[in-house]
Order: C-alpha cells, then sequence, then structure tokens
C-alpha cells in the first residue's frame, strides 16, 4: 500500500538518502560531477533542510510503499506573498519512477495548495530534465524560462512551469 506523509525534522536523512540517490541520474547527463555534488551538498545539507522545515516555511511530504520510502516532494503556500504554491522539490528514487508514485505526489501538492486557496501551483525545472514533459502530463505549462547563477560560476537553466487550479 502506497502512503504519503508529513515530514518532520526525524526525516531529514532520508531526504538526504533520497536526493542523493536520484540526482545522477536525473541530472548525470545534464551537469558536471562537481556542479552536482556542489548542489547537492549546498541544497540537501541537514542545516539547509532544517532550516527550510522550521524557518521559511517549506512542507515536505514523504511517500512509502510498505515501510519503504519512494521519494519526497516539499512545497510552500504563499510563495512571494501571492496567491500560489510552489513545488520546490520533488524527488522519487530511479526505481521508483515511471509508476505513479510522482502522480501522487502531485496530486497532493495540488490538493495542499486548493485547501490553501492557492490559484496556480508554479515550479522550476532544468530545462534539459526529462521531467518536463512529466510536469507537462500533470497540467503544467511554461511560462518562461530563468537562468540562476550560482557560486563557482554554475548555472542553473530552468524553465518556469504554472498550473492553474
Amino acid at each position: 500500500m502506497i502512503t504519503i506523509q508529513k515530514a518532520s525534522i526525524v526525516d531529514v536523512k532520508i531526504i538526504q538518502e533520497i536526493a542523493y540517490n536520484s540526482w545522477p541520474s536525473t541530472y548525470g547527463t545534464i551537469l558536471s560531477k562537481e556542479q552536482l555534488d556542489y548542489m547537492l551538498e549546498k541544497f540537501y545539507a541537514p542545516e539547509t533542510l532544517i532550516d527550510l522545515m522550521t524557518n521559511k516555511g517549506h512542507s515536505f511530504i514523504l511517500i512509502h510503499e510498505a515501510n519503504f520510502c519512494l521519494g519526497f516532494a516539499s512545497f510552500q503556500h504563499n510563495y512571494l506573498n501571492q496567491n500560489t504554491t510552489r513545488l520546490h522539490k520533488i524527488y522519487l528514487l530511479p526505481e521508483a519512477q515511471g509508476k505513479g508514485a510522482g502522480k501522487l505526489l502531485i496530486d497532493a501538492v495540488v490538493n495542499s495548495a486548493k485547501e490553501n486557496h492557492s490559484k496556480i501551483v508554479s515550479l522550476n525545472v532544468n530545462r534539459f530534465n526529462k521531467a518536463c514533459t512529466f510536469y507537462q502530463k500533470m497540467g503544467f505549462e511554461i511560462t518562461g524560462e530563468e537562468d540562476i547563477e550560482l557560486d563557482y560560476g554554475y548555472l542553473m537553466e530552468d524553465y518556469k512551469m504554472e498550473k492553474k487550479l
């Protein structure tokens, strides 16, 4: 049976493990190993995840099959003080992809957004990530492009996507 539950600080380790296990297959052909390692360390340090959960208003949810965690998503309501829910992260273990778990996570975020009276769910996705097609199947539309500069000259080349509710 598949279940979705709210994550807390005690789940930081499993969130890190999923990110570290899913990013190489997701970004291995898109980013250099150095950029991939840098971004994992920057975005998934325990103190960063705890700060997102406790101070920045990010909600994390985990998806389990039996007692095994398949993946997670994080989102934030009232993003930029607008009537928008922002999907910040969604990652599944490679062996869990293509089996409906991602759709269940998106559905959970959309339902939470509706409960919080959001009009839009927004996200950024790397322009070369095959997940772009997945998001379009889930009802998201490309609304623009955004290049985000990181340290060491690294660049995030993203599509901005939105799903109207």
